[in-house]
């Protein structure tokens, strides 16, 4: 490796750390207002349509942030690029859906999980070079298998959306254990 693809390994760790706290971050705030609110509704309500339509949102700006922090031209970015537009495309349905039916933005919820563990399963394998991302690699798998469970129990016309949180709550974990290695390579490194 040269100084310069050292230099540039080196800057996209620190970027990648500063992302995963913040997603860390984040997440465990959003974890605990979805769960108190979830957890005292029986029907759907607009500040659940809120939150359930901000997670994705901020899902779709973090993919871009880590886009720019890995900009290497010689790979492909389309599987970032199909997270960052299904997980818009997934905030407008779920505001719609969870409007009228929590059963509904459930299974919305386990699709969009599904989709989008398998994209950041292959990010975080092209990014293995960076370390701290056997974390992100377990979380992407995690995720399909989450997603298929809240898929089937939102067709078969459950509405625990607090589980929502549950699944954010866990990936919360894998982007601080990412984090941590990540600023255990820096500090290694310098």
């Amino acid at each position: 490796m040269t100084t310069t693809d050292g230099a540039t390994a080196l800057a996209q760790s620190r970027s990648l750390r500063s992302l995963y706290f913040v997603r860390f971050a984040f997440a465990i705030i959003w974890v605990g207002v979805t769960a108190a609110v979830a957890t005292s509704l029986a029907a759907p309500s607009p500040v659940l349509t809120a939150l359930l339509v901000i997670y994705p949102l901020f899902d779709a700006g973090a993919v871009l942030w880590q886009l720019r922090a890995t900009p290497d031209a010689h790979r492909s970015r389309a599987s970032e690029l199909v997270s960052i537009v299904v997980s818009v495309a997934v905030a407008i349905i779920l505001g719609i859906t969870s409007s009228f039916s929590l059963s509904t933005a459930l299974a919305v919820w386990g699709a969009w999980a599904i989709v989008a563990g398998v994209p950041q399963l292959i990010t975080a394998i092209r990014n293995r070079r960076t370390r701290g991302q056997v974390a992100q690699m377990l979380s992407g798998g995690i995720s399909v298998f989450a997603g298929a469970a809240f898929l089937l129990q939102g067709l078969q016309g459950g509405s625990a959306i607090v589980g929502a949180a549950g699944y954010a709550a866990v990936g919360a974990i894998f982007f601080l254990v990412s984090a941590i290695r990540l600023s255990a390579k820096l500090r290694h490194d310098a």
